[in-house]
């Protein structure tokens, strides 16, 4: 910490500020629990991006969610974030207090064994996630397929991390000076696809690990790059490599291919999603279900809903308390957007441990 606040001292002779973007919400917890934001010299500026994926999911796929558990032999399953996501149709909390089906999984698989039992039922999957989860859901789809089970589907909102990076390196209003990478991403895809931030935007990257002591290595190898030259670095070398988990890999181009995907806050990006080859379609809710999904529509957003500033706190330019519901309207008994929701969000760890 002390090398940390001697570095900034000496980098902001020439400048008012430097801001750091860590693209995890794991990171964004940790940062926030370890007091790290608290203890380093306030001219560093440690901000969250949009590394939670029940934060950047749209009110279009929670609509779309919420619209399908309401379909009748319809089964929809989550994992429990994405229960009180509020929609401008509702949350999945709601559609279940109402009578509709949901039901809270841990893991893809526990699908199949209840699609297994309850074959009278259809039981959907709802794929939200990065790089992390989709080998899993591939891996869930390949076994439905050699097993024969024919009443399991996904719904995919799955988002990748790297092209979320380009568009806010490349945005001048963020102005980020560098980035601490995500570790279980990069455990699944390594580092290769981050070399655009050097080679393109010469902006330094840091893979880096969770615990404290692994948070403040990362930042200070990314202020040395900021002082010198910017490189692409793992510090979290005991789980990622180079070359990331090729199997995972493998299982997510087997199963799936590149989509432009909608993140909340920023849009619609390029090949920033993913959606299902041909060979696995009839795994694909959106195809299974296409004639309910077209009925379903967003509707006016409630005006709470509308004066969320999620987005801008994903994006980095704005920090929880900057929103005018933070900690008024906005508190997680009783949340308005979903970084209040996640336990990964930006504004659940601004609330939970200050600022």
């Amino acid at each position: 910490m002390k090398r940390i606040n001697e570095l900034v001292e000496r980098l902001c002779e020439k400048r008012e500020r430097i801001s750091l973007m860590e693209v995890c919400g794991t990171h964004t917890m940790a940062i926030s629990s370890s007091g790290i934001r608290r203890a380093v010299d306030q001219r560093l500026k440690l901000v969250s991006g949009p590394g939670c994926p029940v934060c950047v999911t749209v009110d279009e796929e929670i609509c779309q969610a919420v619209g399908l558990a309401y379909v009748d032999s319809v089964t929809v399953l989550t994992f429990g974030d994405m229960m009180r996501v509020p929609g401008s149709a509702g949350s999945l909390a709601d559609a279940r207090a109402k009578g509709a089906d949901v039901r809270v999984v841990y893991s893809p698989l526990d699908g199949l064994d209840l699609a297994r039992t309850e074959p009278e039922r259809e039981f959907v999957f709802l794929g939200v996630g990065f790089e992390t989860t989709a080998p899993v859901v591939a891996a869930t789809v390949l076994r439905a397929q050699r097993r024969g089970i024919k009443n399991f589907s996904v719904l995919p909102m799955f988002k990748l991390i790297p092209p979320a990076l380009k568009f806010i390196a490349g945005n001048k209003r963020i102005n980020i000076d560098g980035f601490v990478l995500p570790g279980h991403v990069s455990t699944i895809i390594g580092s290769e696809p981050y070399e655009f931030l050097v080679s393109r935007y010469r902006l330094p990257g840091c893979i880096t690990g969770f615990e404290p002591a692994d948070i403040l290595e990362g930042i200070y190898i990314l202020l040395q790059q900021v002082a010198s030259e910017p490189k692409l670095v793992i510090q979290y070398q005991r789980s990622v490599k180079p070359e990331g988990n090729v199997t995972a890999r493998r299982l997510i181009e087997q199963v799936f291919k590149r989509t432009d995907a909608a993140w909340r806050g920023i849009g619609l990006i390029a090949g920033s999603g993913l959606g299902f080859r041909s060979e696995f379609k009839r795994f694909d809710a959106r195809l299974r279900f296409g004639e309910h999904l077209a009925r379903i529509k967003t509707k006016s957003k409630p005006g709470r809903l509308n004066s969320c500033r999620c987005g801008e706190v994903m994006l980095g330019v704005l920090i929880p308390p900057g929103c005018p519901l933070f900690g008024k309207v906005c508190v997680p008994e009783r949340p308005v957007g979903p970084c209040m929701v996640s336990s990964e969000g930006a504004c659940a760890a601004y609330y939970k441990y200050g600022f």
